[in-house]
């Protein structure tokens, strides 16, 4: 059994039920997407309990908003440049494949759709990809963001920025084809996207009030930590879907083993985020720190996404591991540099996916160092730009900070209907 665990992925390819393969890939596909989907309640949870009282239900409400809007976007648009299906503008670079017309109950047999599974079990997977992208933003600019402002860069950012760039990797575009590279659920297709656009909306917005004094962060206090554990723990049940059904199969025993192994591996890093969380929180103040603990644990699952296949269950706790430790350093940096993230967002998802999408060059037999660090770098400067012109458009325009008044008295009372 164990020689099992440490071998590595299977390969054998015949059928282990009398099901057919496409209702086995398409169920196995939809009921991945509804685990990623609950990722956004995850979201919403572990936002709520970071910001203080008076911001619970602003926060509520922005995760429910985005996951509309996202999952609108994405249909009216994302899907096709995601997925170009060979109808490139500028080859490799930028396509668009038309509006969603599913004509037909079975995808096309694309090597870039799926195998062998419904067009629409696709599409509804990857449209909550897309939602995933949203939420990160939504708790780093938590608390004084204008909420209009936050949905029309939701719209953008779902509707244009993310697909595009995944095209180049997913969609059949020049980072897959011509520099190789790997990332299976997105380490950085997703989560160092989202950490980017979660870094330049701080930036933009600002800091909260009082979160820096004379140089130094000031702790401003949450609504509930159980609460907050709550999402983490919802977030890390659903990553098994995130990364499990990027597989795109379950049709085999091979696809079996494969996915067994991915679901291991996931958990795995996530506990060795934890501990090591665990220990620099308390090697620092001898104490525990569970909100850092919290992050350790979704970093150590941002780190193993981009290859969570090939390492044995000893690499993916030592890559969980890792993220942990960035989680410790990445935070003093923004801290150094006064960027206020309510929720740790950048040094997760963008510290932590960078970590995890080079460690993929390690792993993953068909993959390289210097390919996937290149790869990364591209679209960290892409995503960068792209969402910079977009907060200073919003910036100038409609403004992207709430009134001092308004942030001090709380989002909730000013813009919420409390009683019903």
């Amino acid at each position: 059994m164990l020689a099992a665990l440490f071998a590595g992925p299977a390969q054998a390819q015949q059928a282990s039920s009398g099901v057919s393969p496409f209702v086995m890939n398409t169920l196995f596909i939809v009921f991945c997407g509804v685990l990623v989907m609950w990722m956004t309640a995850g979201f919403a949870m572990l936002e709520a309990g970071f910001v203080r009282e008076k911001n619970v239900v602003s926060q509520c409400a922005k995760n429910i908003g985005l996951f509309a809007i996202a999952s609108t976007a994405f249909i009216l648009s994302g899907y096709g440049l995601m997925f170009p299906n060979g109808n490139w503008i500028m080859p490799g670079v930028l396509g668009f494949s038309g509006a969603i017309e599913i004509t037909d109950v079975v995808d096309s047999g694309s090597d870039f759709v799926g195998r062998g599974h419904a067009g629409a079990a696709d599409i509804f997977f990857q449209s909550m990809f897309c939602v995933a992208v949203a939420s990160i933003v939504s708790g780093a600019i938590a608390e004084r963001v204008k909420i209009v402002s936050f949905f029309i860069f939701t719209a953008v950012l779902t509707a244009v920025i993310y697909p595009i760039q995944a095209s180049w990797t997913w969609g059949g575009g020049f980072l897959a084809a011509d520099l190789g590279f790997k990332d299976l659920a997105g380490s950085t297709v997703v989560h160092v996207v989202g950490g980017v656009a979660a870094l330049t909306g701080a930036l933009f917005v600002g800091a909260r009030e009082g979160r820096f004094i004379d140089g130094k962060k000031v702790a401003l206090g949450n609504h509930s930590l159980p609460l907050a554990t709550i999402g983490t723990l919802i977030l890390w049940m659903g990553w098994y879907g995130f990364n499990a059904g990027s597989y795109l199969s379950f049709a085999s025993d091979a696809d079996a083993a494969n996915v067994s192994r991915i679901f291991l591996n996931t958990n795995l890093a996530a506990a060795g985020g934890v501990i090591v969380a665990a220990f620099l929180s308390y090697l620092r103040e001898f104490r525990f720190d569970l909100a850092f603990m919290l992050n350790g644990a979704l970093g150590g699952l941002v780190a193993i996404t981009a290859e969570p296949l090939f390492p044995t269950p000893f690499w993916a706790f030592a890559v969980g591991m890792g993220g942990g430790l960035i989680i410790f350093w990445a935070t003093q940096i923004l801290d150094y540099f006064k960027i206020d993230d309510v929720v740790g967002a950048v040094p997760v998802h963008l510290f932590c996916g960078i970590w995890g999408t080079i460690a993929a060059g390690f792993t993953n037999p068909d993959a390289s160092v210097l390919g996937q660090l290149s790869s990364v770098l591209i679209v960290i400067t892409y995503v960068g730009v792209t969402t910079s012109i977009v907060w200073i458009a919003l910036k100038e325009t409609l403004g992207v900070r709430i009134s001092a008044a308004k942030e001090a008295y709380g989002i909730d009372k000013s813009d919420f209907v409390l009683d019903n």
